[in-house]
């Protein structure tokens, strides 16, 4: 599976921010979709996740209630909306997506896209 960003950009303290990810075929067979992110200098975090299958959310401490996870499994997409935005969620924000075939777990990573929060 390929994934897709896009999204990304430069937005002020408080504003809103929708990224996509795309993947390159049916996604039935996915069964963890999520978004990390790496601001400079730090390791990759996690953002948020949601089960392929029934939907079941979680969310990092420092993103919940401000952004939300969801996905299309019609078109092969998942968000990320993001409000209330702050200097400290700039980040180079990468998809990710397991997938589960004959009991052995495949990991997929997008090219990354950058939001950048001004103050």
């Amino acid at each position: 599976v390929q994934l897709v960003e896009s999204g990304g950009g430069l937005v002020q303290a408080g504003g809103s921010l929708r990224l996509s990810c795309e993947a390159s075929r049916s996604t039935f067979t996915i069964s963890v979709w999520g978004w990390y992110r790496q601001a400079p200098g730090k390791t990759r975090e996690l953002v948020a996740t949601i089960l392929g299958n029934g939907g079941t959310t979680n969310y990092a401490d420092s993103v919940k209630g401000r952004f939300t996870i969801s996905r299309d499994n019609a078109e092969n997409t998942m968000y990320l909306q993001m409000n209330s935005l702050k200097p400290e969620d700039t980040a180079v924000y990468y998809c990710y997506a397991r997938e589960r075939v004959l009991s052995l777990d495949y990991n997929y990573w997008g090219q990354g896209t950058q939001v950048t929060v001004s103050s």
